[in-house]
């Protein structure tokens, strides 16, 4: 069976407001393995985000166990939280957060010579997977000039740029209308799977998760699976 790319042991989150807790994440137990792509459901509220933050090491504070491709990831000072993040982890975000200044090309090759890909090398990815999204005419237009749905897929060429083993996608296609929506998840899923990463995406869209390998419903802070 392909070795577990995220493991997650009894995973707790609460926030305090004032004399009151707030127990967001009641203990989550889960595995994700590579190749895999699984939606993560619940309602506004149900903790979706702060899992994802969780997992992808952008806020402490939660007690458990996270282990990113066998590396407890649990006690990482930020030093060691930056690497995992820069070497085995991709985001994608319902806004897609471009560098308005840059073009579509210098967005996905901006992540790649931060993790220390040669110039050269890191425009050439880049091209290839902006073609491979349909973009491969609109590789020197700004965000200003793309679309919507070219935005959103420069977001997940940049995503993926670094060949993580861990996508976490945050609502990828919730500001896309429909069929803008479904074109670019479909991309999104190929690429994934393309490149052996596992990809953790929270959604509500019912429909988009009945396309992925399996379901995590959050409930009361815990995975019915």
């Amino acid at each position: 069976m392909n070795k577990p790319v995220l493991q997650l042991a009894d995973l707790r989150r609460s926030f305090t407001q004032g004399d009151v807790t707030i127990h967001v994440l009641r203990g989550i137990n889960a595995t994700l393995r590579r190749g895999e792509i699984v939606a993560l459901l619940g309602p506004s509220g149900s903790g979706k985000s702060t899992l994802l933050q969780a997992v992808g090491l952008l806020e402490g504070g939660f007690e458990g166990k996270i282990e990113i491709d066998g590396e407890n990831v649990t006690r990482h000072d930020q030093g060691e939280r930056t690497r995992v993040r820069r070497e085995k982890i991709g985001f994608i975000y319902q806004f897609h957060h471009l560098l308005p200044d840059f073009n579509a090309v210098e967005n996905v090759v901006l992540p790649q010579l931060i993790r220390g890909t040669e110039q050269k090398i890191a425009e050439q990815r880049a091209e290839e997977l902006l073609a491979g999204l349909g973009l491969g005419e609109r590789l020197h237009h700004k965000p200003s000039k793309l679309s919507g749905g070219e935005q959103q897929r420069v977001a997940v060429a940049r995503a993926l740029a670094n060949q993580p083993l861990l996508v976490l996608a945050d609502e990828p296609t919730g500001n896309l209308d429909e069929a803008t929506a479904d074109r670019v998840f479909e991309q999104f899923m190929a690429l994934v799977r393309d490149h052996g990463s596992a990809a953790l995406v929270a959604t509500h869209n019912e429909r988009l998760a009945e396309k992925m390998d399996r379901v995590w419903r959050l409930h009361d802070g815990q995975i019915a699976a």
